[in-house]
């Protein structure tokens, strides 16, 4: 009984490591997705306004006209 007890308990701490580590690679990953949802929106910002900037320019005539 005590060796079946031990191997309960040990199995037990074992999965409670495991367990502690795929919490933290989540918590990391969570982190990640939410700085790179940041810069996506960061990106996203710029490149409409360089898409604004752009057609602006398009609009103007030449300069000889």
């Amino acid at each position: 009984m005590s060796n079946e007890l031990l191997e309960v308990q040990t199995q037990l701490s074992f999965q409670e490591d495991s367990l502690q580590t795929l919490n933290d690679v989540v918590t990391r990953q969570q982190k990640d997705i939410e700085r790179l949802t940041l810069e996506i929106g960061r990106l996203r910002e710029q490149f409409q306004t360089l898409v604004t900037m752009q057609l602006e320019e398009q609009e103007e005539p030449p300069p000889h006209y």
